[in-house]
């Protein structure tokens, strides 16, 4: 029979009101489900995995997700996943699980941006929406998507965008891929090709220590040099526009690139690829020539997942440069909805 597995994490889709007033993961997987009224034309199977709010989640969940996803796509009645999370840290692990599932069967992320017990709880749509996505055969082949607000999106490239409003994340280059209608019908309007990394499905990141470290105007190789100390075996620049720092950052990567530690370059800037434009004084044509690894259209979050995979895998450094390089395919299949895109 076919079955849509829903593993739960928590977030705030999960959360209520505690006796002060915060908002806390405490709603089992069992009563988010059983409260639905719409998205059930399949039946569905509950994995509660954990309850926390998603910025208490490091690689180890991370992990855990990814484990559970494939163990649930390990039974032939399953038709696809979807995995509820908080939106904090969603994208990062939505983007560990697309790294490694080969499948063609569909994995959706969701959450929400209220809380379980607020009036105008948006949880219940976004979980319907997901399990009718994760039961069409519309979405196989496409790899990981995030579902929020009636919108589809891959995961990679894929960022939390805003902290109140509904539709809460944007792949701010591609934009969406498809479209929930409010009576569950699923509809993409975007013919995706997955990025191939050839990451082995049980690729573990925990234990793989990689940092993210900021550049701003006048900044030093400080919090390099410590991140390094505390044995960094990645890091991720969070550099300027195109993927700039300065003279004394450039000549750091370099030193962390001879110690054998892998440098990827991303931007604070939200949209455009990473492209090495600006020479002399430490702009990407220098730390490029240092050592630095160009992430193409990934942000530092997603960057991070991406390396810590590739290194935990063992992979070499001209590997590590091709994964990055490697975008995925996209193909307008016909004109998205109005109001769909950015």
């Amino acid at each position: 029979m076919r079955t849509v597995v829903v593993i739960t994490t928590g977030g705030t889709i999960a959360s209520t009101s505690d006796e002060d007033g915060a908002k806390v993961a405490s709603v089992s997987g069992a009563t988010l489900v059983s409260g639905l009224t719409a998205g059930r034309s399949v039946p569905v199977r509950v994995v509660e995995a954990m309850n926390q709010n998603s910025y208490a989640i490091g690689f180890e969940q991370m992990d855990e997700i990814n484990r559970l996803v494939k163990g649930a796509l390990s039974d032939i009645d399953t038709c696809g996943v979807v995995v509820t999370h908080g939106t904090d840290t969603l994208e990062e692990s939505a983007m560990l699980v697309d790294l490694c599932h080969g499948d063609p069967r569909p994995v959706v992320f969701t959450g929400a941006q209220l809380s379980h017990d607020d009036r105008a709880a948006d949880g219940p749509r976004n979980l319907a929406d997901a399990i009718a996505t994760a039961a069409s055969p519309q979405a196989r082949d496409l790899g990981v998507l995030v579902c929020f607000a009636g919108v589809l999106h891959s995961a990679r490239g894929t960022r939390k965008v805003h902290n109140s409003t509904r539709s809460a994340f944007l792949d701010a280059d591609h934009g969406p891929v498809g479209t929930v209608n409010r009576d569950g019908r699923v509809r993409f309007h975007t013919q995706l090709r997955r990025a191939v990394t050839g990451l082995p499905p049980e690729v573990a990141i925990s234990g793989t220590r990689v940092d993210i470290v900021a550049i701003y105007p006048g900044c030093d190789a400080a919090a390099l040099e410590a991140v390094l100390a505390r044995g960094a075996r990645g890091i991720v620049l969070e550099a300027t526009g195109y993927g700039n720092a300065n003279a004394d950052i450039a000549a750091a990567v370099a030193r962390c690139t001879r110690a054998g530690v892998h440098v990827a370059l991303s931007s604070r800037v939200a949209a455009g690829a990473i492209t090495p434009v600006y020479g002399g004084g430490g702009g990407g044509v220098d730390l490029v020539a240092a050592g630095a690894i160009v992430s193409g259209h990934l942000r530092p979050s997603q960057a991070r997942v991406l390396l810590a995979a590739l290194i935990a895998s063992g992979r070499t450094h001209d590997q590590i440069v091709s994964a990055f390089a490697t975008e995925p395919d996209r193909s307008e299949a016909v004109p998205p909805p109005l109001g769909v895109l950015p």
